[in-house]
């Protein structure tokens, strides 16, 4: 096991796989990162994934406080000082997307390429989604009435957690064996309640982090799936419009998980990106 001490002395694990470049991976809060498999078979690259504090060998922090995204920005920047490069790739899923926002901000000399993966955000300000419209897209598919419900309740209850199971087939492009097998994974990986500590009130305000990110000249990267709810590839691309050096990159037939959906076409996607001249090794 890998490990280092972050700021505050809590101890975070990570995982490293693969030969190459290295590309530090940040997976969605509040799940073992084992649901990231590999993310495709990036290929040419050697991944670095955090452990998320609580989550898998990291261990959890007596100040549970510091389970807030913009927190544990801190805990990447420790482990880019535990690695020794002065600065990194990132790459960062779902609403681990906070995580990386946020370190961008207040660390933009430290970030070479930036990927954000099906990025769900509150760092910065957007447009909200219908969320209910988007999932009509889906009305011919079999699991659709029971998954539209499942929606309804979580969206109407405002228990995601609980309501998750019946919603799932809307985070997949394809509802089969894999994607089954990878919500039934979900049950022993998700910590619950985690969700309320990383939202916790008392972050940076989404305005202050939109001005910070001003001074990111680093290429960002911005992966939609076609068919996710959240982000949709209308909101996706807001995302990538805040950056100088901001694109977006939609994958056909993918969700919200799209290196299971079209893992051929993601790691080209991002491989493709990664090889890319950083903007300021041109200025």
């Amino acid at each position: 096991m890998n490990t280092l001490h972050s700021y505050d002395g809590t101890l975070l694990s990570y995982r490293r796989s693969g030969v190459g470049e290295t590309l530090v991976v940040v997976p969605g809060p509040g799940r073992d990162a084992d649901y990231l498999g590999d993310l495709g078979g990036l290929a040419g690259l050697e991944l670095v994934t955090l452990e998320l504090r609580g989550t898998g060998g990291s261990a959890v922090p007596q100040d549970s406080g510091t389970y807030r995204y913009d927190r544990m920005a801190g805990d990447v920047e420790a482990l880019r000082l535990h690695l020794g490069a002065e600065s990194i790739d990132l790459l960062a899923h779902s609403a681990a997307a906070d995580i990386a926002l946020v370190y961008a901000a207040s660390y933009p000399d430290r970030v070479r390429r930036l990927v954000l993966v099906t990025p769900e955000l509150s760092a910065i300000e957007l447009d909200e989604e219908d969320l209910l419209a988007l999932a009509s897209r889906r009305s011919g598919e079999p699991w659709y009435a029971d998954a539209r419900a499942g929606l309804v309740a979580a969206l109407e209850g405002g228990d995601v957690e609980a309501n998750r199971p019946r919603f799932a087939p809307f985070l997949y492009g394809r509802w089969d064996d894999a994607a089954r097998a990878h919500v039934a994974a979900e049950a022993k990986q998700l910590k619950a309640g985690y969700a309320a500590a990383y939202y916790a009130d008392g972050a940076i305000a989404p305005m202050i982090v939109r001005d910070q990110l001003a001074a990111l000249t680093a290429p960002v990267l911005v992966v939609a799936g076609e068919l996710d709810l959240s982000p949709a590839v209308d909101l996706a691309r807001q995302v990538a419009a805040v950056f100088v050096a901001g694109e977006l990159a939609v994958i056909g037939g993918a969700a919200h998980f799209p290196w299971l959906d079209a893992r051929a076409g993601f790691a080209d996607v991002v491989t493709t990106f990664l090889r890319l001249p950083r903007m300021r090794d041109h200025m």
